[in-house]
């Protein structure tokens, strides 16, 4: 049984998704969501025929937390779990492909720790809103 949420796995994938359009916005995130099915660019003469880069059903998502605004690997992994654990409420949605992207830094100030529960209750509450708005604007 295929799962419900299925994960971005490669570069042209995450460029497909980046190329949709921006449905929601936070003050750190952004969410891009590109349609599916895809259409699949021929082959040229002499090449193998074009391999599409989703299967046209199900709900794909990835996620992506740059260098440049976590520094920290372990910040990083701990947005990206719960990128995907609240990627989750996505399913349902029609078939389509959502990048959520972390557009700027949470102020190292206020969040002293990597892993801090203070940062992880605002990146939560982030994320909720962020997916709340996709819902909203999908419907």
């Amino acid at each position: 049984m295929p799962a419900a949420v299925l994960r971005l796995r490669n570069r042209d994938q995450f460029q497909a998704g980046l190329a949709g359009a921006t449905i929601a916005r936070t003050p750190h995130f952004a969410l891009h969501r590109r349609a599916l099915p895809l259409a699949v660019e021929p082959a040229a003469a002499g090449e193998a025929p074009g391999v599409p880069l989703f299967r046209p059903t199900g709900v794909w998502l990835g996620a992506m937390v740059p260098k440049r605004w976590a520094r920290r690997a372990v910040t990083r992994n701990a947005i990206r779990r719960q990128i995907y654990a609240l990627g989750l409420s996505l399913e349902g949605q029609p078939p389509a492909a959502y990048v959520v992207r972390l557009r700027t830094a949470f102020d190292r100030r206020q969040f002293v720790s990597a892993t801090s529960e203070p940062l992880r209750r605002a990146v939560r509450a982030e994320l909720e809103q962020l997916f709340a708005r996709a819902r909203r604007t999908a419907a």
